[in-house]
């Protein structure tokens, strides 16, 4: 997996250290770059008014200034004088916060010394690629699936449609790229779409629910563990981030990681490398990293719940996926497709949705997006046992109605979750003649989880 550079791009690289400069000068001239040295502000300055710069690279600590405010002060200046111009941090470990600061105020990223190489130039690479691209760009559906793999993505609401341009122009970048959106929204589609439209597809892809993974089992879980680390270690284990390995790493519902455990992710998202449990042999990991949450990060910032300087190496790029109802032209042909997919799974010849069903499913506000939309249409299916679905077959508690209050819905009691739940298990039981593995993959389950809904409903097997 060869890096491409952008042959010819002038890189200004900011610092008053002389290795500093001259070891950056050669890693970026071997890497194709063009590189130009300051020692001070006021010469970089100077050069970014009398020469054609691509991107910078400063230090954030000058002589005769530790504590970083000069560098503070020199990011503003060049974003107020080039603001196109992407600037690449470099500081301490310790002033990821000064750092933290710098990008607020404009800089693109930042790395903390000593750099890794290849990342430093991963970073670049980015930084130029995104600088290079067409932000004002909108493209039809049929363009986009021209050019990108989006087949597993559907609709052409123009919501859906700007995050898919984004998808595309950040694919064959190893940008960092935060995605946001209520659950049920397809966050992990996104995420995948992003790994099979880079350089990385092909190599490993590797989800980790954040949520799901206790607080005493982290570093067992993400950086593995040797054989003896811990009582019932009795082998030895590689952990996510070594799976991914020269592929991505999407950190799912990060929001929900305790704060204790954050600090650890951001050493290991900083530096690329990691200790496994039980041994003091340091890993070198290289990655991408793409991440997603439905929970509000920056109040949880200012509430003290998240790290800042975490979530700044999360978001080089934001993704805000829409709402189901913020993209109701999608409705139709998500609710086609479920249905189709219902009828494959369970064996059903023929069945549609007449005309006053569609209506009346384009207009909920569906909470549980897209995931709930899907499971309606699988549950209507399941339980009519008719040819045309109407409006009646769709009708469950868990649907409102915008345009009606409660006090004037049809009776919807019928039915209770459970016993909803519990009629689809036996149904798929029956489809597939007690084959637990495909039952549990015909309703989004996994095996524990259907033994354990089995037991609750006392279904005899």
């Amino acid at each position: 997996m060869g890096r491409v550079t952008r042959s010819g791009s002038t890189i200004l690289v900011v610092d008053d250290d002389q290795s500093v400069t001259a070891s950056l000068s050669l890693l970026l001239k071997n890497a194709g770059f063009l590189p130009l040295v300051a020692a001070t502000p006021e010469r970089a300055l100077e050069l970014l008014q009398a020469r054609r710069i691509d991107l910078a690279i400063q230090d954030m600590n000058f002589s005769r200034k530790t504590t970083g405010e000069e560098g503070l002060a020199l990011v503003e200046r060049i974003h107020r004088l080039r603001p196109d111009l992407p600037v690449i941090l470099i500081t301490a470990w310790g002033s990821i916060s000064l750092a933290v600061r710098g990008v607020k105020a404009g800089a693109f990223d930042f790395v903390t010394k000593p750099w890794n190489n290849e990342q430093l130039l991963g970073i670049v690479q980015t930084a130029l690629s995104l600088a290079h691209g067409k932000p004002g760009e909108r493209l039809s559906r049929e363009e986009l699936d021209e050019r990108f793999d989006f087949s597993r993505i559907v609709g052409s609401d123009p919501a859906l449609l700007r995050v898919l341009e984004t998808v595309g122009r950040v694919s064959a970048t190893d940008a960092s790229v935060l995605i946001l959106g209520e659950s049920g929204t397809g966050k992990e589609l996104i995420a995948e779409a992003l790994h099979e439209n880079g350089r990385r597809a092909g190599a490993p892809f590797v989800k980790v629910n954040l949520g799901g993974v206790a607080s005493t089992l982290f570093e067992s879980e993400m950086f593995g563990h040797v054989k003896g680390a811990f009582t019932d270690a009795d082998a030895d284990r590689t952990g996510r981030f070594g799976l991914a390995h020269r592929g991505t790493i999407f950190l799912d519902e990060i929001g929900d990681l305790e704060r204790a455990l954050q600090v650890k992710m951001l050493r290991v998202l900083q530096d690329r490398t990691y200790e496994v449990l039980g041994s003091s042999r340091s890993c070198r990991v290289d990655v991408r990293v793409v991440s997603a949450t439905n929970r509000d990060l920056l109040q949880m910032v200012r509430d003290g719940e998240f790290r800042e300087d975490l979530l700044y190496r999360l978001n080089l790029i934001t993704l805000k996926l829409p709402p189901l109802r913020e993209r109701q032209g999608d409705i139709p042909m998500l609710a086609n497709l479920f249905l189709r997919h219902a009828l494959e799974s369970y064996g059903i010849d023929r069945c549609t949705i007449d005309e006053g069903a569609m209506r009346w499913l384009n207009g909920l506000e569906w909470p549980g997006n897209v995931r709930q939309l899907r499971q309606t249409v699988e549950r209507a299916v399941l339980m009519s046992g008719k040819r045309s679905l109407s409006r009646d077959d769709f009708v469950h508690p868990d649907l409102v109605d915008p345009g009606k209050d409660e006090s004037s819905l049809p009776p919807v009691g019928r039915m209770t979750l459970d016993e909803i739940e519990r009629a689809m298990i036996e149904k798929s039981l029956a489809h597939y003649r007690q084959n637990l593995t495909k039952v549990a993959s015909a309703l989004g389950l996994s095996r524990a989880a259907l033994y354990r809904r089995i037991e609750k409903h006392g279904i005899e097997m």
